[in-house]
């Protein structure tokens, strides 16, 4: 090669990696963008390219339950978390909370509560945690587990212990599993199915939280014991853990204990009745259907006066 030649393809190489070099910093300054100052800080607005799943699973720009109801929306999370809203400092608050004393030990303190007095012993809390943070990073682990330990491990993650679990729901709640629907989503349940990122589900178990286990009315906690029943369904019914749907059907709540919760997570206001309940429901099954036409849906753990009439 002449030294002509040499010198010009030098020059050009340089050219790029300084047009490349120049180009970085319009690249980050589009990434994050200064919006105004509030207070004498900065808010700064960042450009999130994740959506759904992919985006409550990236530790950096998942907020749990502190996205609001736009950008909810906008970023295809809406129904995948509980309807309500904390933000980060109320988070803080729950974390510390189980930081200064765990759920094993607060049961203990408990002695009175309905669901320790039925037999569900502090270690089996223990045990329960111990699993659901398996779960939450490791699904194949889980269910092997699951699978070589059956007999030992389903009186955990199922009944009873389950029931403890649903009651104390809102302060148990780290990570999103199932979908949620409420009232608030009348009209927008056909869109929000198009959030849950698998085009194949075979099964789904689905409640209104009115009458989980004979404990009555555990509102939004019932999503529990959806995710219990279905992880019984894939360990020991074959089903793949990719294609089953929790769901809880949020209609409100009628249990003055939790409607007297700041930590609820579910709606604050009395159960829809008549007309106002069927129609929800009704909406549910469409938009059920127009996603998995050919998927099973079971009712499951819904109150006597609605459970007939929901299935004629």
């Amino acid at each position: 090669m002449s030294s002509l030649m040499k010198t010009n393809v030098a020059s050009l190489l340089s050219k790029n990696v300084n047009k490349i070099s120049s180009a970085l910093p319009a690249l980050d300054q589009r990434r994050t963008i200064t919006s105004k100052i509030v207070g004498g800080q900065y808010l700064k607005a960042e450009i999130v390219r994740k959506k759904g799943k992919n985006l409550l699973s990236d530790p950096l720009f998942n907020k749990g339950l502190g996205f609001p109801r736009s950008e909810r929306d906008r970023l295809g999370i809406r129904g995948l978390v509980p309807p309500s809203t904390l933000d980060m400092e109320e988070q803080g608050h729950v974390i510390l909370a189980e930081y200064e004393q765990g759920w094993a030990a607060r049961a203990e303190q408990e002695p009175e509560d309905e669901i320790i007095k039925s037999g569900v012993n502090p270690d089996n809390i223990r045990k329960w945690k111990v699993l659901q943070s398996v779960q939450d990073r490791n699904e194949t682990l889980f269910y092997r587990l699951l699978m070589d330990n059956f007999y030992e491990m389903a009186p955990i993650i199922y009944t009873p212990t389950v029931g403890w679990a649903c009651s104390h729901f809102s302060h148990l709640y780290r990570r999103p599993r199932g979908m949620y629907f409420c009232a608030k989503d009348r009209g927008e349940m056909a869109s929000m199915v198009y959030n849950w990122d698998s085009d194949q589900v075979d099964a789904v178990v689905v409640t209104d939280g009115s009458r989980v286990l004979g404990l009555g009315d555990l509102g939004i906690g019932g999503l529990g014991i959806s995710v219990g029943k279905l992880d019984l369904y894939v360990a020991a019914g074959g089903f793949h853990p990719r294609r089953v749907l929790p769901v809880v059907l949020d209609v409100g709540t009628n249990n003055e204990k939790l409607l007297a919760d700041p930590r609820y997570l579910g709606v604050k206001s009395p159960r829809l009745e008549g007309e106002e309940y069927f129609s929800l429901i009704d909406e549910f099954m469409a938009a059920i259907k127009l996603r998995w036409p050919t998927a099973l849906v079971q009712f499951e753990d819904f109150q006597s006066k609605y459970a007939i009439k929901l299935l004629m």
